[in-house]
């Protein structure tokens, strides 16, 4: 998937999926006492992040009892996880109290407005960044001084290790999306439109309709059949009619195409052993180029090996 695919986020600037991303992934008990009538974006309360505005983050606010709980939703696709992605967020959080009280939303003498961060990754890699602020700062520091410390959390949602029987149980536009993501087999994908098409039917769901429509052109099809041309599809019944007439071209397709994957991860595996064998343990800076690199450069470094004498020179790292 392409960083930051604009077809992703406007699935989320829906409300029917932002809520139910809240309902089925945030697991505690404040969340029942949500009201979800009063979902609603943070730009359309007249809150800009001006020159801050980035393309991976959205803000939706809803209320919680009399007060307003923000919902910080940073949509995260680089093929590398972020460590300091905690900072990030500390950062952000704040920026957007700055916006909140410079347009007039934080009255005079009230507490802030408490933020939930979320983190929503689709990355092939599993997420090993700390999610806490707190476990990213040196530990052995006095309680005194520990005290005067940032502190933020962010809840993580890595989609790829969600499990299919976790998702498929949910009445859950959002889980359908993950298992969309999930999805393996042109039957997998056409089994969750049967959902969507059945829970989206409403006339003021259309718009998400049509959302899901465009990410599935633009994003998971082209991913999962590269190059193959798509027909004119506008609405989920005629993309999934579309899938049943193709499921067993794209099904021979699709297996081709992982077995190629298969066959380059396990290049991969082999060139790391080649490594370790005549260099020795690698250090974190190889461990890093290795899962980065492309078929390209894991044959030439396969070609380097043997030839040269130092870690450093194979892969190509100054000295």
């Amino acid at each position: 998937m392409a960083d930051h695919d604009p077809s992703y986020k406007l699935l989320f600037s829906h409300r029917d999926l932002v809520a139910d991303l809240i309902r089925g992934f945030v697991h505690e008990d404040w969340v029942e006492q949500l009201d979800f009538t009063t979902l609603q974006r943070v730009s359309e309360i007249g809150i800009s992040h001006d020159l801050r505005e980035r393309e991976d983050d959205m803000i939706w606010r809803l209320r919680w009892g009399k007060r307003w709980v923000y919902v910080y939703l940073l949509l995260e696709f680089q093929s590398s996880v972020d460590r300091f992605m905690a900072v990030r967020l500390l950062t952000y959080v704040g920026l957007l109290y700055q916006d909140l009280a410079a347009a007039g939303e934080i009255p005079a003498g009230s507490p802030l407005p408490p933020v939930l961060p979320i983190v929503l990754y689709n990355g092939e890699k599993s997420w090993r960044a700390k999610t806490s602020l707190d476990e990213l700062i040196e530990p052995n520091l006095p309680e005194q001084l520990r005290r005067w410390q940032p502190q933020i959390r962010y809840l993580l949602l890595d989609e790829q290790r969600l499990a299919e029987t976790e998702l498929a149980g949910q009445r859950n536009v959002a889980a359908a999306l993950f298992r969309l993501e999930n999805s393996r087999r042109p039957e997998d994908i056409e089994r969750v439109l049967a959902s969507l098409i059945d829970w989206l039917a409403a006339p003021e769901q259309d718009s998400l309709r049509r959302a899901f429509v465009v990410w599935l052109k633009r994003v998971l099809l082209p991913a999962r059949v590269p190059g193959a041309e798509l027909p004119n599809v506008n609405d989920l019944q005629e993309m999934r009619a579309m899938l049943a007439e193709r499921v067993k071209t794209w099904t021979e397709e699709w297996k081709q195409q992982g077995l190629e994957e298969g066959i380059s991860q396990g290049e991969a595996k082999l060139l790391r052993r080649l490594l370790i064998r005549r260099f020795g343990p690698l250090p974190a800076w190889a461990e890093a180029r290795l899962e980065q690199a492309g078929e390209t450069e894991i044959e030439a470094w396969a070609d380097r090996v043997l030839g040269c004498t130092s870690l450093e020179e194979v892969l190509n790292e100054p000295t």
